[in-house]
């Protein structure tokens, strides 16, 4: 198994940035690549579509709002990995003035090297958390 992951440090509170990526169905509220996200199956499912018009399906594997923090597996995607597993947390920094987000994931590389498949998904989180820092510092 592959792994990736990528962390930013933003100076707002833990609870600020969990309630704007907390929401499994929130992406498109702070990520641009993912325009737009419908959930189904409870809000346990979510089909993303990305800039390209591909489709990207995700189910959510567990969820802790107290630990701040979720976890989810790719169903379909157009990416070279099988048996993805990524979680997303939001960690309290300095008594909670500010927010750790730490968003990692484990895949198997189809097609690809290890190597290749974690520098794409470390790409893939930390355009996602430069993005999110982006939306925080506009007010969000």
């Amino acid at each position: 198994m592959a792994q990736a992951s990528a962390t930013i440090t933003l100076a707002v509170t833990p609870d600020q940035v969990w309630q704007l990526i907390g929401g499994f169905d929130s992406l498109p509220d702070w990520l641009p690549y993912i325009p737009k996200s419908v959930s189904s199956e409870g809000g346990r499912v979510r089909s993303l579509l990305n800039p390209d018009g591909d489709a990207i399906v995700e189910r959510l594997v567990a969820f802790d709002h107290i630990a701040r923090s979720y976890t989810y597996a790719i169903l379909k995607a157009p990416f070279p990995v099988t048996n993805y597993l990524s979680t997303l947390r939001v960690v309290g920094v300095d008594g909670d003035k500010s927010a750790r987000v730490d968003w990692s994931g484990e895949f198997k590389p189809n097609g690809v090297s290890d190597e290749e498949a974690s520098k794409l998904f470390e790409g893939i989180y930390r355009d996602g958390l430069d993005a999110l820092a982006a939306t925080m510092k506009s007010g969000a």
